[in-house]
């Protein structure tokens, strides 16, 4: 029996890490301003898991909320947050910002 080499492990540990790293969610931007997103239309792979990262440049807060996800998430004025949706079916899914609901509308589009 000889002496094991270490450096099988270390690739087999660097192996199973990297595809973490290949698998993260996709990001996309979505901005609040004059209590409207943009962009209005966000388009998403099916399936997939996705982050938005919504920034709100208005002055006061908004909550993107939509029922047909089960999402609520209060985003203060001049701050950022971020919202995970899960892997969806292929659809429409609106959105709102719940404070201004008459001009602050959208839709996440899964295909």
């Amino acid at each position: 029996m000889g002496i094991r080499h270490p450096l099988p492990l270390l690739a087999l540990a660097a192996c199973l890490a990297f595809p973490a790293v290949a698998r993260a969610e996709p990001a996309i931007d979505v901005m609040i301003k004059d209590h409207r997103f943009t962009p209005a239309e966000i388009h998403v792979p099916a399936g997939k898991p996705v982050t938005l990262n919504v920034k709100n440049e208005d002055e006061t807060a908004e909550e993107f909320e939509s029922h047909d996800l089960k999402i609520e998430k209060v985003i203060a004025g001049g701050t950022s947050g971020t919202v995970r949706l899960r892997p969806l079916d292929p659809g429409r899914y609106p959105f709102v910002g719940e404070y201004h609901e008459d001009t602050a509308k959208g839709v996440i589009v899964s295909e």
